[in-house]
């Protein structure tokens, strides 16, 4: 799996993940494949930083179904905001990538089958399978190495200058003790917009 992690902290919004990708027992470093986790798009809000986790194949499919609805029609600034576009997206997603919507045969919902981390000058989102969005006040993460990235982040918080350097220790604990994540570590940062 991975480690993704989103930080706000002193004006500023971070998201790191590293960079492993593994099949089973086999591992894919970042020696043998650039395996970045994190991309970048440019919506009506700005730029945002999106990771995800979960299998292999969300990242292509997130990038380029996020890449191909418009600029102005992408909004990220917001909870509401976050919940329409990827709700807006969920046909696209099955028509177009092939999604599995169903996990069980009690979902309340369709599935979009993944769990997501957004950063961007509004602020931290986390997006999972039933499109439910959260707002983070400070740190979260996602992937297997998870609890481990949340402990360290809870830690380097109090003695923390930046967002950089909370994020930067939750997913190096991700490499320590996790077995499915591994260095390098990706980090973006993004000021936060003044009134948030």
């Amino acid at each position: 799996m991975t480690t993704v992690v989103v930080v706000r902290k002193a004006g500023q919004v971070a998201i790191a993940a590293d960079t492993l990708v593994t099949f089973g027992d086999t591992r894919l470093t970042n020696r043998y494949e650039d395996n970045s986790k994190l991309f970048k798009v440019d919506g009506h809000d700005g730029p945002s930083w999106i990771g995800t986790a979960g299998t292999v194949a969300h990242f292509p499919v997130l990038r380029k179904a996020l890449g191909s609805v418009a600029r102005e029609q992408l909004r990220l600034g917001g909870k509401d905001e976050i919940f329409d576009t990827f709700t807006h997206l969920h046909p696209l997603l099955k028509d177009r990538f092939f999604l599995q919507t169903k996990e069980e045969d009690s979902d309340p919902y369709e599935s979009s089958q993944f769990s997501v981390l957004i950063a961007n000058a509004h602020g931290i989102f986390g997006l999972y399978s039933y499109r439910e969005v959260f707002e983070f006040k400070e740190f979260w993460g996602i992937g297997s190495g998870r609890s481990f990235a949340l402990s360290a982040m809870h830690g380097a918080w109090p003695r923390a200058k930046t967002a950089r350097e909370v994020a930067e220790a939750g997913v190096l604990a991700g490499c320590e003790f996790d077995r499915n994540t591994a260095g390098p570590v990706n980090i973006h940062t993004i000021k936060l917009k003044a009134s948030q």
